[in-house]
């Protein structure tokens, strides 16, 4: 039974650890996409390239985090999550010495390997090493102090791209892991599962990864209508049916079809790919917005986007109370409404946009919108599958959302005709911008239709969520393994 006492200096010292490890993540999903007209400029490359460098991290991170987390369980939480931390930073020191554009989307995607082997250890180390008593609060901590990093994320990195340059954003990786990683195999004990064995389900994870590359790819180059495009489309298809079989199959899957059975949690992982889809497409604009279009630094475009963070620190723990009180339906009917709004409210931002007058009112609106919808929603995935199976569930509608966001980042561009050295016209981007900004909105309507139309009050006894505090605007909580 684990027996780390919160207060002790040893669990202050896990605490340390693990916020790091999962802070190195949570910072690059959100500084990445401020840099990204700097590194476009810095090689030379076209907007296909700047969407690979986005996804090329989330297509491998996507795929591979439920065979991550059964990796740690396996073969020790601790050496898997150390072995994920170097990793991370071998892959970021790569992306920071890049020298093309080729060799960093590369980089990126091994850089989703590693964040696939220390995102769900941090949590699970945590869960493994807490006494029961304690437990909780830690999550707590883990989770709101990880928020703060995703917070510090857009403004850290805008001030290294301004100053020191894009690469930074990734070099500074390499400090963290190595300090990250000496406390973990210096203070955090090493723990499994007995119950976990030797086979893993390699094939459905390499399968999930190369359906969403392959359809990525299709969608990202489908303006040039070449014969590659289409046979990666039909390629992508067919790897995904054959992942669904060999799910449905394998003796043991990585995510058992069979929990899809419960009606009320396919209804809320659509609603989850509606509104991550979204969020993904619009911080992956707006950040280009804010530079190509109004002409903001880096750090100002980063320092803008702060308030969604901030609300979503500030509040999301509340909003959880407020849905255990009136049941999730309501929130996740208004929350999608009201991001919608904040989308059409980004209409108004253009060349010579006031920050007071036309982009703090939008993402006031998406903020506070988000806080509405975020923590109701991982209520309901846990409601809707038994206690044992709610580590299972949040992993897979963690990866859900996540492949949402790859997606959005991939077909929005398509969608709105933005050609391929859009980003580099402030008429051209602008053109584009708003349109997709109604697309996103849309997308958001829907979700919050399926969510009146589906969602229902759950039972009293079911699973609640540990991480009340949440800052990730990409990607909704994990919450870890409920067995004994």
């Amino acid at each position: 039974m684990p027996d780390v006492r919160l207060s002790s200096p040893q669990g202050k010292w896990i605490l340390l650890t693990t916020v790091l490890g999962s802070s190195m993540a949570l910072l690059d999903s959100t500084v990445v996409n401020v840099a990204l007209p700097h590194i476009g400029r810095d090689l030379g490359a076209d907007l296909a390239a700047l969407q690979w460098t986005v996804n090329a991290y989330m297509v491998t991170l996507a795929g591979l985090i439920l065979l991550g987390g059964a990796l740690g369980d396996r073969f020790g939480r601790r050496r898997i999550f150390v072995l994920g931390v170097l990793w991370f930073a071998a892959a970021s020191l790569l992306c920071g010495l890049a020298p093309n554009a080729g060799v960093l989307i590369a980089a990126r995607a091994l850089q989703g390997v590693g964040g696939a082997l220390l995102t769900p250890g941090s949590l699970a180390l945590i869960q493994a090493s807490f006494h029961a008593d304690d437990r909780g609060r830690a999550v707590g901590l883990w989770s709101g102090f990880g928020g703060v990093g995703a917070a510090v994320g857009p403004f850290l990195g805008g001030w290294l791209v301004d100053g020191a340059g894009w690469r930074w954003v990734f070099l500074l990786n390499v400090p963290l892991a190595l300090l990250c990683a000496p406390i973990a195999l210096r203070h955090v004990p090493e723990s499994s599962d007995e119950r976990a064995h030797t086979r893993f389900d390699v094939l459905g994870a390499a399968l999930c990864a190369a359906a969403l590359a392959l359809l990525t790819y299709a969608l990202i180059e489908a303006r040039t209508a070449s014969w590659a495009v289409a046979l990666s489309a039909v390629a992508g298809a067919v790897a995904a049916v054959a992942f669904v079989l060999v799910e449905r199959r394998g003796k043991d899957p990585m995510m058992p079809l069979d929990v899809f059975s419960s009606r009320q949690f396919s209804a809320v992982n659509l609603v989850t790919l509606c509104v991550y889809a979204a969020f993904g497409g619009f911080f992956f604009l707006a950040a280009l917005q804010l530079q190509v279009v109004v002409g903001w630094s880096a750090l100002a475009a980063g320092t803008a986007l702060l308030p969604t963070t901030v609300l979503m620190l500030l509040l999301s723990a509340r909003s959880g109370e407020l849905a255990e009180r009136l049941g999730p339906r309501l929130q996740l009917t208004v929350g999608p409404l009201l991001c919608a709004a904040g989308m059409v409210l980004m209409l108004r931002v253009g060349p010579g946009a006031s920050y007071l007058a036309d982009v703090l009112p939008a993402l006031l609106v998406l903020g506070l919108g988000m806080v509405t919808l975020v923590a109701p929603l991982t209520a309901s995935v846990l409601a809707a599958v038994d206690t044992a199976r709610a580590g299972l569930a949040s992993g897979i509608n963690n990866a859900a959302a996540r492949a949402a966001g790859l997606v959005a980042v991939a077909a929005l561009p398509l969608l709105t005709g933005m050609g391929e050295e859009a980003y580099r016209s402030a008429d051209a981007f602008d053109d584009a911008f708003r349109p997709a900004m109604l697309i996103c909105a849309g997308v958001l309507v829907a979700g919050s239709l399926i969510a009146f139309t589906t969602v229902r009050r759950p039972a009293p006894d079911c699973p609640r969520p540990e991480c009340r505090t949440h800052g990730s605007v990409l990607t909704p909580p994990l919450e870890g393994d409920r067995t004994p």
